[in-house]
Order: C-alpha cells, then structure tokens, then sequence
C-alpha cells in the first residue's frame, strides 16, 4: 500500500514539476533520507535525472501536500468504516478525491456535529415529512405536515420548517453538487468593497475601494491585500457576490441545487421544495461558499506576494559584492550625527566615529576633515552611504571632501540600509560588538553589505530586508519558509569561505545549522584556520551525513588541498584527479586553463559512480575554480544638483538603481528621497507580461522623467526608448523605505520593519481595470 501511494503521489508530482515519475521518486527517497534541496540539486543529478533546485522546492512542497492529504483521507475513510456507513462507491469516491476541499465535501455528511437544528428536527420526528414531501410532489406539503402536530410541533408551520431544515441538510451535504456550486462561484463570483458608513476621513488612503467592485478570479494580489487590509482596520466592508445582478426570480445557484434533486416548478411539492432550496442557497450554502472563496483569495494573494517577495529577495541578496576592499560605512543622521565606521577587506572593524555636518552644529570642515583623516589612514577604497534620512546631503558632503583629496580616491556608494536598524539591535551584533554602540553597528552592517551583501544581509531576519509586498499581512508562518530556503538557496549558490564566514552564514550552508555553525566557528577560533575540508570532522557533533552535505558548498582558499577551493565535492575528488592527470599538469596548473580543459571528452571519465553531469561540473569548476555566480561590481551614479523631488524635471535622464519589482512594475532609487515607478507598460518597447523578465532588484537603469507630482510625492519614471508618456496606474511609491518607513494603512507611530514604502504606494492607490 505504502509503495502504491509513494508511485501515485510521484505520478501527481512530475506532473506538476515536469519531470518523470523515476525522477520524482529518486528526489523523494534522497529528501527522505535527510539530504537538502541544494545538495540534492548540485551533487545528485545522476540520481534524479538533473532535476534543478527550483523543481526540486516545489516537489519537496507538493510532497508535504500530498502526504498531509494522504494522512486525511486514510483519516476519514477510517472514521466512516467506523460508523458502518462506508459502502464500495462512497470509498472510490474518497480515494479519488484530488483536494483537501473535495474530500471534506465528501466526508461532511458523516462528521461528527454539533447538534444542528436538523437533528432537533429529526427528535421531533418529522424526518419522515421531508421524505414525503421529497417522494410526493403532487401532495401540497401543507397537508402532509398536518399529520406531524404533535406537543413538540405546535402547527403545521413549525412541521415544515423542520423538515425544511432536513432537507437544506441534504442539499448542503451533497458532495457533487457543492462541487459545482463551488466552481460556479469561482467563474462568477465579485469582490465587492464598500466603505463602513463614516469612515470615509479616517480611511482615505483606502478611497479606491469605498464603493469598487471586481471579478474574484482575476483580482491581484496587491488590490486583494490591500482591500484586506482595509477590512481588518474596519474601513471597508467586503463580499463575495455572484448573481447579484441578475433579474431572474430564480438563481442560476438555486437552479443548480434543484437539478440536482430533481425539483421541477409545477407540483406542489415541487415549489415547496424550491423555496426550500432558495433559502438554503441564501442561508446556508452561499455564506459558507462565500467564506471559502474569500479564504482562497487570501490564500492566492499571500502565495503572490510571498512569490514577489522570494524573488526580490533573491535577487538582492545575490547583487553584485564589492569584493574584498577597505570600506568606510556612513549611517546618515541629521541631528544625532552621521556615524562612520571602517572595515578593513576581511570585514573586520577597525574605526568608528561620529561626526555632526548638519544642524544643530553645521560642523562641515571638521567632519570633511574626520572623514580624510580616516581615509588615509586606512586607506579606505569605498564609502559606503545608507539611503536614510540624510544620504543625499551626506553623499554631497564627501563627493565636496573628495574633490580635495589627490588620487587614487575612494569610490562612494549609496546602499540600501533597509533592515540596518534590524541587525544593530539583534543578538547576533550584540554578541560580535558588545561594547559598540548601536547607532554605529548599523554603520558597520552599511560598509560590509557593499563588500558582499550575501554575508551581511544573512545576518536579518529576511522580512526586515525591505523588498516585499504586504509582508506583514499575509501568513507569516509560510512567509518565513518561503524566504528561507531563498537564503539557504543563495548561500550555497555562491558558496562559503570556511575560514571568515560568520556564524549566521555558514547556519545556512546545506546540512548545518546555528548549533554546529557556531561549533564551527569555536573551533576555528580556538585550533584557528581550517587547512582542508576534512578538518571538519574534527568539529564536536559534526558527523560524516552532515559533511556530506555541507562539505561542497565551503570553501578553503591557499588551502593544504587545491580542490578545496573549488565547489568539486570530497567524494569526487578521484574523478577529478583523473582528469588533471590525463592533463599530465599540476592541479594548480590546470586550473583555469580553459584550453586544456576543453580538449577532454567528458565521457572519459565517467565511472559507475560519477555519472556525465558530475564530470561536466568538475570540469566547469576546474575551468573557473570558486567561480561566483554573482554579477561584475557596478554602482549608479546620481545626477549632480538632483537632491530632491523638486529638483526633477519631466525629460530628464538619469541614472538609478531599481529596489523593488512588482506585479505593475519597478520602483527605481534615482537619489531624491522618493522612488520613482516604472509601470510595467513603461519598462520596454515591447509588450511586458512579468516585469521580471526586463529588470530585477539591484539593476542600474536609465530613466526618463515623465511625471512628478511633488504634493503627492509621486514620480512616473519610464525606460521606453520612445520616451513614454505618463503612467495611467496611481501605483506610487510615497517615501524611500526606510527600516521605519511607515506604510499607509498602519497605525501612526507603529514601525514597519521592511515594508516601507512598498506598503505605501501599494496602499495608496492600487486600482488599475
């Protein structure tokens, strides 16, 4: 039995992965046995036929779903044979059935109830007046209920009110019927939102939706989350209406449910039982079908926004990294002072110091001179600026205190310090600087996540990284596991330098995790660098599985063995070592030749182990060794004497760097404190389904000015060769989201860690037909 559910669930699963049901059986036996997604998808191809680690995600989800439905049906058919009510055809039905909502559909007349006011009304005995009045059409129901008055049942109308509820009973328990019903629904049913009657000031960030209404199929998720939000802060009022409009005296709804029982409209019984089911559609089965349609909606639009999120996230954390340099991070801080603090090229500190250019001590020389002194004294190669309050002034500051300096000169940069403020209070920064202040930790997480904003940015909780879409508003539980296996994911693309990773990176190395990264790095510090991947055994509770797993993803640089700089796993270094030799080279030599690698047939070194993706991996990796999957080091430059809004003209070209990418388009930073938006229909000359496809978070891009509206704080940026025109949609986004930036629709002084501004401009306008 287990054999025949583990292949019929692998048929299900290739199906929706696209791959074969071998395939899907050989990734589920691996995940089984403990083995992660990226060690699977990087050192298993042979085993499951080169599934990719995006198949392999949404295998290892459908096979959690699956065996959750598994588990409920084996439930349910349990629970019914129990009762002895489980005949040969209901048993096919339940083994059939492909979703948990139609399996519950089938097993609702056999639950376990509370006691309905159909049961009361079977106590009362006029159980059998429903099936009269069901087997009897021609008799008038008011003259059958006659016989049924008893003490209990006062009159002929409480007779047929009971039976009523009988038979609505029936009609709301019948498994096919509440299928189509629920199909029908979902092909005509409207969102509709109103304002709650005197809300209309308190709730005018929600305006769009005081009296909108739309199909519930296609509604978006940013429109869907937003008018969400607007219910849940009792602004708006929300339905799911289907054949509101429609003049009919009877409900397409209520024709079905008469169909299904064989109800006509001339006989008696036949009105009577019409009526009955025009109620049960209005009482009963339109308000519960109601409910689960809005819980889909919730459920479809947090899947998207979660999915925007993923992807934003994953294109942030895997931006291009500075590289090893001497970086000075400036947290930008107008009254409390602009923090500074210098890394040297591993991301150690080694200076801090606050310096106050702004009012209330305009102390411009002094902090230009701080600033140079630092400079030469480490010779800094980068300055790191956050995009906070102040980074423009600041960035103006020491492009001025530059000019003065003789060559070489540092490069200035303005980075995201979304979640800055997140990591300065964490454990984690407590514990590396326990005696630093926290304002300047911030400055310290400024300069390392522009020499590599993987390590860094690992360090945040993934939500307060600021690149996402309602995130504090949908399942928080499914948002947290969604961004983490985009993290583990990027971490192990890139790989793991075993000797200066933190411990929060190497806990998302494949196999590891916060107890043995940080055995990891006590060890380190207490025998000092690892000299070879082997070393790692010698970790406390480190064992072989787990150095199976990991061991690929880490790296050893100047290491006692070449290849543990390279992503060749241990167990493969026999195949590799094959492959220098027919070389007849030294490893080092070999390495990075890419003429003489070239000249090798792959398939010569195929063995019953290794199969011929392995070797072309060992290969590629000898070809580039440690090779980052990242792309070249690139920053935007702002347009001189362009520090605010008002500083923007309709026609201008400037440079910025995109920061979010929605379903309608791109936020750019263009360096005036307020994002401007590139509507999706403004990205390209070409039509643009996903916004996806043409930018992604970190890109430079070059913008045109086509609308600014400084009241409103809003820019229409396009990046159409034509020029564009301005943007129809009122997607905006009203400040430069900052860690405490705080979306429209939150509370006054609540802090919204992360969404920012995305939130706001969501928020704001969203209403695009």
């Amino acid at each position: 039995m287990a054999a025949t559910l583990t292949q019929d669930i692998a048929n299900r699963i290739a199906l929706d992965i696209g791959a074969k049901p071998q395939q899907a059986i050989a990734a589920i036996t691996l995940l089984d046995e403990g083995a992660t997604v990226p060690f699977v998808a990087r050192y298993r191809k042979e085993v499951t036929g080169g599934l990719d680690d995006t198949q392999l995600r949404l295998l290892a989800d459908r096979l959690a779903y699956l065996r959750e439905l598994e588990a409920r049906r084996a439930s349910i058919l349990s629970s019914i044979s129990e009762q002895g009510k489980l005949t040969p055809e209901l048993e096919a039905a339940i083994g059939k059935a492909p979703t948990k909502a139609e399996l519950e559909d089938l097993y609702l007349p056999y639950k376990t109830k509370r006691r309905t006011k159909a049961e009361i009304a079977r106590e009362k005995g006029l159980g059998p007046l429903a099936d009269a009045i069901f087997e009897d059409r021609r008799a008038e129901p008011l003259t059958l209920a006659q016989a049924y008055v008893t003490e209990a049942v006062p009159d002929t109308k409480a007779a047929l009110d009971g039976a009523r509820d009988i038979i609505a009973e029936r009609f709301s328990e019948n498994a096919e019927l509440l299928g189509r019903l629920r199909t029908y629904m979902k092909e005509r049913a409207v969102l509709r939102s109103r304002v709650v009657a005197g809300k209309e000031q308190d709730g005018a960030k929600f305006s769009d939706y005081f009296d909108h209404f739309e199909k519930w199929s296609t509604v978006p998720s940013h429109r869907a989350l937003a008018m969400l939000r607007g219910r849940n802060e009792d602004i708006l009022n929300l339905d799911i209406e289907v054949d509101a409009d429609d003049p009919s005296p009877v409900k397409p709804a209520v024709r079905m449910i008469a169909s299904a029982f064989g109800i006509g409209s001339s006989l008696p019984g036949d009105k009577w039982l019409l009526e009955a089911a025009a109620w049960t559609w209005r009482i009963k089965l339109s308000m519960s079908l109601s409910l689960a349609l809005m819980s889909d909606l919730r459920e479809r639009s947090d899947e998207e926004a979660i999915r925007v999120f993923a992807r934003n996230l994953k294109d942030l954390l895997l931006a291009a990294p500075a590289g090893s340099r001497t970086t000075m991070g400036l947290d930008p801080g107008i009254r409390t002072g602009v923090k500074v603090a210098v890394v040297d090229a591993t991301g150690k500190l080694i200076a801090t110091s606050t310096v106050y250019p702004f009012q209330p001590r305009n102390d411009v020389s002094g902090t230009q001179a701080e600033l140079a002194k630092l400079i030469r004294a480490h010779g800094v190669d980068l300055i790191a600026i956050g995009n906070g309050t102040g980074s423009r002034e600041t960035e103006k500051l020491v492009a001025d205190m530059l000019a003065q300096l003789p060559s070489p000169k540092p490069t200035k940069v303005i980075v995201s310090e979304a979640g800055a403020s997140v990591y300065s209070a964490s454990e984690a920064a407590a514990a590396e600087f326990p005696g630093l202040d926290v304002s300047l930790r911030g400055a310290v997480s400024i300069a390392r996540r522009l020499q590599d904003p993987l390590a860094e940015l690992v360090k945040i909780e993934p939500k307060s990284i600021g690149v996402g879409q309602y995130q504090h508003d949908v399942d928080q539980y499914r948002l947290a596991q969604m961004l983490d296996t985009v993290v583990e994911d990027a971490v192990n693309a890139v790989g793991v330098d075993l000797n200066t990773a933190s411990a929060p990176l190497l806990a998302r190395v494949s196999g590891l995790g916060t107890a043995l990264a940080q055995a990891i790095v006590a060890h380190r510090d207490a025998n000092g660098p690892f000299k070879s991947r082997k070393q790692l055994l010698d970790v406390a509770w480190l064992g072989q599985r787990t150095f199976e797993q990991s061991a690929g993803f880490l790296r050893i640089r100047d290491g006692a063995e070449p290849l543990d700089a390279s992503a060749v796993h241990p167990e493969a270094y026999g195949v590799a070592r094959k492959i220098v030799s027919a070389c007849g080279r030294d490893v080092r030599a070999l390495m990075g030749d890419s003429a003489a690698l070239k000249a090798l047939d792959p398939r010569v070194f195929v063995d019953d182990r290794f199969g011929l993706p392995t070797v072309k991996d060992i290969l590629a990796e000898l070809e580039k060794p440690g090779r980052d999957p990242r792309p070249a080091f690139k920053t935007a430059t702002f347009a001189d004497g362009i520090d605010d809004i008002k500083d923007l003209k309709p026609g201008m070209m400037l440079e910025g760097t995109v920061t979010n990418v929605a379903a309608f388009g791109a936020f750019v930073d263009i360096g005036v404190h307020q994002d401007g938006l590139v509507h999706v229909s403004q990205l390209a000359d070409k039509f643009v389904k996903d916004p996806h496809e043409v930018v992604k978070a970190g890109d430079v891009v070059k913008v045109r000015v086509v609308e600014v509206d400084v009241p409103r704080k809003r820019i229409g940026l396009t990046m159409r060769k034509d020029g564009g025109e301005a943007p129809a949609p009122r997607e905006t986004r009203s400040d430069r989201g900052r860690p405490n930036a705080r979306p429209a629709g939150r509370p006054g002084n609540e802090p919204d860690k992360g969404n920012g501004a995305f939130g706001a401009a969501l928020s704001a306008a969203m209403r695009k037909k």
